[in-house]
Order: C-alpha cells, then structure tokens, then sequence
C-alpha cells in the first residue's frame, strides 16, 4: 500500500528511487535467476556479466548478454524462466539496512517518495510489502509503465509524471551505472548507493554526484545531502 495523495497538496519535490539494489538487497538474487534461466536454454553466460547487467530492464540485458542480433523469439521465455526462479525467493526478500527509514525520513521532510522500478507489477508490491514503508510512498512506477527500460530514460520521466514535479526539483536515487545514465538522459540530479555491487567511481562516472555506503550511511548523511529538504522547503 502507498499513501493517499491529498488534494491541492503543496509539493517542494520529488525523490525517486531505484528499488533492487538500492532499497532492497536483490541485485545477487536477479543475478544467479538470470544465470539458471540462460542456462536451462543452453547459454553459459557468466555470473560476473550477469551482475554488470542487473539494473536494466530484461530488454536491454538480454541484447548486452546475448547481442543485439540474438533471435529475439526466444526472450519472453528466458524472461518467464527467470522471473519463475526469482520468485521463490519472494517469501526471503529483505530491504537494505535503514532503507525503510530513509524513505519514512525523505517523506517527513516533505518530498514525494516515488519508487522507480524496473521490476513488474507483481514483482514490484512484493519488495514494497517487504519495506513496509507504503505510509511514506506517494506512488511506484514499474516496467509495465514504460515502452524502454534504464538506462533509457523512460521509467525517470514517468516517476516525475507521477510526482507531479519538474526535473529540477526531483532527486534520483539508485546503485547501477545504468540508474545515473538514465537519470542524466531526463535531466535529473542523482545519488548513487554502492549497495548494488558498483565501485565509487563507476558511479561517480555514470554521473551520480554524490555516493553513499548504503541507505543507512545516506540516512545518516541526510543534513548534509542533496535530498537535505526539498526545494522551497529549506
């Protein structure tokens, strides 16, 4: 469950975050469900790929896994095999340490929270039940809303339709360089989180202008970072 929206409710911002990796400790899951599920149709690709990959939508992954002139046909299948896999870990999902706090904290200094997830429907209530923070979340965007998946920058520029804000008064929050291209590519300040297994500067490069431990090091930091309040709010 998310927050009811109020009527005529004055807005200072929006922070957008990433859910897999950046809220919840997913990232290694997605990871060994793509690799069992490339397997079963004959195709050995190894984890440490894998992982570079989780972050973008099963579209662009598959076309960097596979190449872009792999037969196509067979991608809605790898894409059910692996969401068949990931789902019996659905019952042991955790969020990252302090992320449920971060989100209650974004929200009690007057942001919207959207979560911007690449994940499906489905897939996407059962990390938001997981997190049990839906008193602090304004409204979540998933694959199904978007035609092109991050690092397109489709999902950002629907999350801001969502919020009900410009690009200049919103913050993206995400762990995989593909999160700060797709940010870059809508005109959005982002953050980084090392949580999804990126380095700092890999971060840094794909155009994250702060980069934090984890939930809890950005909840700790929160004075002293760019979602410190929202803008007008200061």
């Amino acid at each position: 469950m998310t927050k009811p929206k109020t009527p005529g409710e004055d807005i200072g911002g929006a922070v957008l975050f990433d859910v897999d990796g950046t809220l919840m400790d997913t990232v290694y899951l997605h990871t060994v469900a793509w690799w069992e599920a490339l397997r079963q149709q004959g195709a050995h690709v190894t984890m440490a790929r894998i992982h570079r990959c989780i972050g973008m939508g099963s579209d662009h992954l598959l076309d960097s896994l596979l190449g872009e002139e792999h037969d196509r046909g067979g991608d809605d299948a790898l894409s059910a095999a692996h969401d068949t896999l990931y789902a019996q870990y659905w019952s042991r999902l955790a969020p990252l340490p302090g992320a449920s706090d971060l989100l209650r904290a974004c929200a009690a200094r007057g942001w919207r929270v959207v979560l911007a997830s690449s994940a499906k429907q489905q897939e996407a209530e059962v990390m938001i039940d997981a997190l049990d923070a839906g008193d602090a979340i304004d409204a979540v965007t998933t694959s199904s809303d978007v035609s092109s998946s991050k690092p397109a920058p489709d999902l950002v520029q629907r999350a801001l339709d969502k919020a009900g804000v410009p690009v200049g008064r919103a913050v993206f929050v995400g762990d995989a360089a593909w999160d700060g291209e797709a940010a870059r590519a809508a005109g959005v300040r982002c953050l980084g989180l090392l949580t999804g297994g990126w380095t700092r500067k890999e971060l840094a490069e794909a155009g994250m202008e702060a980069v934090y431990d984890s939930p809890a090091d950005l909840l700790n930091h929160l004075d002293d970072s760019a979602l410190a309040f929202p803008p007008g709010r200061a």
